[in-house]
């Protein structure tokens, strides 16, 4: 855990006043932090939820602070995931095959990390299939090729995927991806 770290702290208001105050370092971090967290590689922690055509998704994390949510996406042996827009910034590490937006003249490949920033409607495909790793921030829209929305997603809808599955099939919640 934390050493003690007890410090005086001198607080001036202009020439006439000043106040020692000890702080704690430790003890702030011990009443007001959150937890650190694990999920373990085991699909009982977190399970492939069935997404989009030939694709799942693994849930990581869903902060609904923020509308923030982190997530594996496996695309399966090649196949598109469908126009959309980010509302939000995007992060995201392939982990392995590979990926990339009709839209865009980059390849995603193991190792790569991209970052999106919101706005701009992309379609993702993939040719052989891959996963990657996404940190999303606010809704995500998918769109027909007439550019009319289709449906929108965000943190919650993410956790009712997520909780939906999880009672469907008999799979004990995880607490902690709830951060």
């Amino acid at each position: 855990m934390f050493a003690d770290r007890s410090q005086p702290l001198t607080i001036r208001i202009g020439d006439l006043m000043a106040t020692t105050v000890t702080t704690s370092l430790a003890a702030v971090v011990r009443d007001f932090a959150f937890p650190d967290v694990h999920i373990g590689a085991s699909e009982n922690e977190s399970p492939w939820v069935p997404f989009k055509a030939n694709s799942a998704i693994r849930h990581l994390a869903f902060d609904v602070r923020t509308n923030m949510y982190a997530n594996v996406l496996w695309v399966k042996q090649g196949g598109m995931l469908g126009r959309h827009r980010h509302r939000g910034r995007v992060f995201g590490y392939t982990v392995e095959g590979s990926w990339r937006y009709l839209e865009y003249d980059w390849v995603a490949c193991a190792g790569s990390y991209v970052q999106e920033s919101p706005g701009a409607i992309h379609t993702l495909v993939s040719d052989e299939g891959m996963k990657t790793i996404f940190w999303l921030n606010g809704s995500l829209e998918f769109f027909d090729e007439k550019d009319n929305l289709l449906e929108t997603l965000d943190v919650f809808w993410f956790m009712d995927h997520y909780l939906t599955y999880c009672r469907e099939h008999g799979i004990a919640i995880n607490k902690k991806l709830f951060v």
